[in-house]
Order: structure tokens, then sequence, then C-alpha cells
């Protein structure tokens, strides 16, 4: 058996290959310390594949931008810090609300407030567990290792699309700043979980149907319209 490639990879480098490799196609972000080096790496390899990458105004567009993006039949993601997953909050619970699977990759940094964005800090972790109004179950993964980082985001894709809902992905300053050579999975090593369509005609669709895994199906939004509304022949 042939030995994998072994490549020097930083923390924050490894979560957008892990979210590349489950299938990641869209990601909308504002830059924030530490966790810029998620969106510029988005943004250098996403183009090569097809994907999309959108600088936003805002973490407020930025969470926005990948409820649509998903709900169009999108896997997307945003990263951000302290400050800037308080601006997402709300619509993080919209998604937990209309149970549309995204990402969240949280580079956590010391605080309160704008905080110090060079200082190790895990000060979100109850933020991400209880940060959002009313009722709903939160999923949040927390890597220790590099290695982990590039799996457990793939885990936070494959759970978000399993459960239609939000996953956080929490590092801190080191794990995001950290360099480590590893040894990365190879493609089909790690199982790949896609959203569950529906195979009923668009007519018959109920948004919220009851399934033996009590979750729904989803359909792609704009597809289901066009197949709804076009025009007779």
């Amino acid at each position: 058996m042939a030995e994998k490639e072994r490549v020097l990879v930083m923390g924050n480098q490894a979560t957008v290959l892990g979210a590349i490799y489950a299938g990641m196609r869209f990601y909308a972000g504002y830059p924030i310390t530490p966790s810029t080096e998620v969106a510029e790496g988005c943004a250098r390899e996403l183009p090569k594949i097809g994907g999309r990458f959108i600088q936003m105004e805002d973490e407020i567009g930025s969470i926005a931008a990948i409820i649509g993006a998903s709900v169009s039949g999108i896997k997307s993601m945003s990263a951000t810090s302290g400050p800037g997953y308080s601006l997402m909050v709300e619509n993080i619970g919209y998604a937990y609300m209309t149970e549309t699977p995204i990402v969240i990759i949280n580079v956590q940094r010391g605080g309160p407030s704008t905080g110090l964005p060079t200082k190790v800090s895990q000060a979100d972790t109850m933020q991400a567990q209880w940060g959002t109004h009313g009722d709903n179950t939160a999923i949040a993964v927390a890597p220790s290792t590099i290695y982990e980082t590039f799996t457990e985001t793939v885990r936070a894709f494959n759970l978000a699309e399993r459960f239609r809902t939000p996953v956080t992905v929490l590092l801190d300053e080191v794990i995001g700043h950290s360099r480590q050579v590893v040894e990365l999975p190879e493609p089909g090593e790690l199982p790949i979980y896609d959203r569950v369509k529906p195979t009923c005609p668009p007519d018959e669709f109920e948004a919220f149907a009851m399934t033996p895994n009590l979750v729904s199906p989803m359909p792609a939004y704009g597809r289901v319209i066009a197949m709804l509304y076009r025009p007779d022949p």
C-alpha cells in the first residue's frame, strides 16, 4: 500500500481542505482575525473547482448569503471569530427555524467585545450552544489537532446535511494558526453525507413531512419553483 503524501498545513487551511472534501462549494464571509486564512483559502481554491467565493459587507450579510446558497442546494460555509459570531446569531437562529444546513467556522480569540485577536481563548463555547433565542438543539464540534480540524470539518458538514441544521466548528487562535505535518485522508476514505431530496412530484411535496428519521427531505428551492410554475409547452 502506497504511503500517503505528508503535507505541512495550518489549522485554518485544513478547515478549507476539509470543507472542500465534504463538498462545500459556496463561501461567504468577512475577514476577521484569527479566521481570515479560511476566507483566503476559499478565495484561492473554490474557483478552481467551480465553486464561488464572495466577501460580504459584514457577518450579518455573510450568514444570510450562506443560508440562501444552502436552500438553493449548495453546501455552504462561513468563518468568523467572537464578535462576528455574535452578529450572526440571529440568522443562525433563523437557519435553525427553517432547518437549513450550514457550517460556521468560529476561530475563537480572547474577549470580550472586539477582544484580543492574537490571544487564545475558548470564549464562544457557551454562545455556540445557547446564543440564539428560542428553542433549538445546537450541534458544535471542537477539534484539538490540525488533523482533527480537517476531519471534524467534514463531520460538521455531514451532521448539517443529515439533520438539516447549522453546525459550528469551534477552533481557537492556537489551532487555527498552528502548522503540523499530517497525512490527509484520500478521496473516498471518509464518508460524505448529502441531504435527502424529495422523490415525489412538486405538487405533492410537504415541507415538513414526517419521516422515519424525523428529518424532512429538502428540495433545492429554485428548482422546485421552476417545476411548479414553468409555462405549459
